[in-house]
């Protein structure tokens, strides 16, 4: 092909699909745009005890864990996490021990009958604070084919490039694509853990209440009866993430301090082929494209992710609670678009900063971290100007 048939080609491509942070998708129909602003009030409003808050939870609202920049965004509040780990045996989440997410409320009913915030685990081997990413765009991530995803992992490294990222899969032998583990197939079974965890609230498929610690609640510590919101409820939150955009870029940063738009422009697009010359984009892959479907919104459209939504091992040194089936190291590849919008990086909000968090990263990722400790300060700066304004 010429290049310049090449060009044109290019230049037919459709535009990202993407908005304002908190705004629905693009296209959406009349009954769709309906369910997004009702789905957006409960994901805002608190739950009461008499609607099954508790007995333990740790956040009344979603909203609570995702306000940041707007509603669906990350948050500022940490839960903490707990595991055991065992280099034979591998992980466990301490099930016998109430899970490895410690629920540190206690609702006033429960507290009268001397329920106590969860304490970790006995046998807990590794425990970390884990702040909420935001949760824009997941509809689209959720409509990407299961093959696109699959013909990315390399658990072998077959191609010797030290990159090995594998899928991870659920119950039903889905791909996950959803948590810091890619443990969640579905954006319903990610929501519902989200409500049941963090809120202590019972759905049909989970009717049992959360046990402190694994011990038994006492009578009359949770009076609402189970399960405590319907399938009608759970739907309506999880319509609500799936027509969530993805933010889109931000404006070139730097221009109006000595320099034209054009120069942070610049700045912007050699950031981003340092960024692919690194070889982050193995990992942080910026592009998909969604099945055909039947709804204008999903149908084929292209989306910045920057993520291969795979595991990948990243070192002893960013090593978490893990879950069965997964090490320590390993994480689910961080989608990186919204980063601009963060003011802390990492699953556990360590790194002050995105060039802090760029030397914790190890494991499959030291060859690029060291080749980002080598670019001389103007390459990393446009590195970092790129990432600032995904």
């Amino acid at each position: 092909m010429a290049a310049g048939a090449g060009l044109a080609f290019a230049c037919t491509l459709p535009p990202y699909t993407e908005g304002e942070p908190g705004a629905p998708l693009p296209d959406l129909d009349e009954e769709q745009l309906r369910r997004f602003a009702e789905g957006q009030a409960l994901f805002n409003r608190p739950f009461a005890v008499a609607e099954g808050l508790g007995p333990i939870f740790n956040q009344d609202r979603c909203g609570s864990c995702h306000d940041l920049p707007t509603s669906g965004g990350h948050g500022a509040e940490p839960v903490v996490k707990a595991a055991r780990f065992d280099p034979v045996e591998g992980c466990t989440t301490l099930s016998e021990h109430g899970g490895d997410l410690l629920q540190q409320i206690v609702t006033e009913p429960a507290r009268a009958l001397g329920v106590q915030p969860e304490q970790t685990p006995e046998g807990a081997t590794i425990t970390a604070d884990i702040r909420a990413p935001a949760v824009y765009g997941l509809g689209l991530v959720a409509a990407v084919p299961e093959a696109d995803l699959l013909r990315r992992a390399d658990p072998d490294d077959t191609d010797a490039d030290g990159i090995s990222g594998r899928a991870n899969f659920d119950a039903d032998g889905r791909v996950g694509r959803f948590g810091r583990r890619a443990q969640h197939a579905t954006l319903r079974g990610f929501v519902e853990e989200a409500i049941r965890l963090e809120m202590g609230i019972t759905t049909p498929s989970r009717p049992s209440e959360e046990l402190p610690n694994g011990r038994p609640l006492p009578e009359g510590a949770d009076l609402a009866s189970d399960p405590e919101v319907d399938e009608a409820t759970l739907q309506l939150l999880t319509d609500y993430i799936r027509f969530l955009a993805p933010p889109r870029a931000l404006a070139a940063p730097g221009a109006g301090e000595g320099r034209t738009t054009t120069d942070a422009a610049r700045d912007l697009e050699e950031g981003a082929k340092i960024f692919d010359f690194m070889g982050c984009a193995k990992c942080h892959v910026p592009l998909f494209t969604t099945a055909a479907s039947g709804s204008p919104s999903f149908d084929r459209r292209r989306f910045r992710l920057y993520s291969d939504l795979l595991l990948h091992d990243m070192g002893p040194e960013l090593a978490g609670p893990c879950i069965p089936g997964t090490s320590p190291s390993e994480w689910k590849t961080a989608r990186l678009v919204g980063l601009g919008h963060r003011f802390e990086f990492l699953h556990d909000g360590r790194a002050p900063s995105i060039e802090d968090a760029i030397l914790l990263h190890g494991g499959e990722a030291t060859p690029s971290r060291d080749l980002f400790r080598r670019l001389a300060s103007d390459a990393r700066r446009q590195v970092l100007l790129f990432l600032q304004s995904l």
